[in-house]
């Protein structure tokens, strides 16, 4: 099984309509240990981003990949404009012109994403930011790809997997981003994007599998 074009718009489209129902939650997890915006401007960088998608005509999954770079890096504030838009980016950059994108080229896109957000935010794993969901959903991806698996398999292993890596960000101490002005009172409390990054592998996994 592979994926076009047409299956990535999918895939966004059903990470669009994921960010809009977390939207609240995820304004809260931020109030707790951040600015208190990361779900309003998410919902708005998508939001922009579906108006894009339902004026283009496009030829190419990083095409549809790097539509939602350049609109979150001019939409969203705060980091999470420049976090997840580097992550689309580097993704739309790893995968080139390809037509469809079969299970290692999502493995591909997926590290490529993670070491954009890595070099974009200087964090590694245990800092509490949304790369202690990146880096295990990429470890997971690539186990499911080299047994075999299809690219609805591999998201479904990267999105649990990232489910996980969020979850665990609770009994850290954060080290990068305005949470680590807590010191230890951001002991706790979920990284806010970290939840959402499992949220739209969740998506993109559910739209693969459909």
């Amino acid at each position: 099984m592979s994926c076009d074009t047409a299956g990535v718009e999918t895939a966004i489209r059903a990470a669009a309509a994921t960010v809009a129902e977390h939207r609240v939650e995820l304004t809260h997890l931020d109030r707790d240990i951040g600015d208190g915006d990361h779900g309003e401007n998410l919902s708005r960088g998508f939001t922009a981003v579906l108006t894009k998608l339902d004026g283009a005509k496009l030829s190419a999954p990083g095409a549809v990949l790097k539509l939602v770079a350049t609109t979150l890096i001019s939409t969203v504030g705060g980091a999470a404009g420049p976090l997840f838009g580097t992550a689309f980016l580097r993704a739309a950059t790893s995968v080139g012109d390809a037509e469809t994108l079969d299970p290692a080229a999502i493995v591909t896109a997926l590290t490529a994403a993670r070491d954009g957000v890595v070099a974009r935010g200087k964090a590694e794993s245990g800092d509490k930011t949304m790369v202690d969901a990146l880096t295990p959903a990429v470890t997971a991806a690539k186990t499911a790809a080299d047994s075999g698996g299809s690219v609805a398999v591999v998201l479904a292993a990267a999105a649990e997997a990232a489910t996980g890596g969020a979850a665990a960000t609770v009994p850290m101490q954060a080290r990068k981003g305005r949470a680590s002005y807590l010191g230890e009172r951001s002991i706790g409390h979920p990284d806010p994007g970290a939840t959402s990054t499992g949220y739209l592998l969740q998506a993109f996994a559910e739209a693969a599998s459909a």
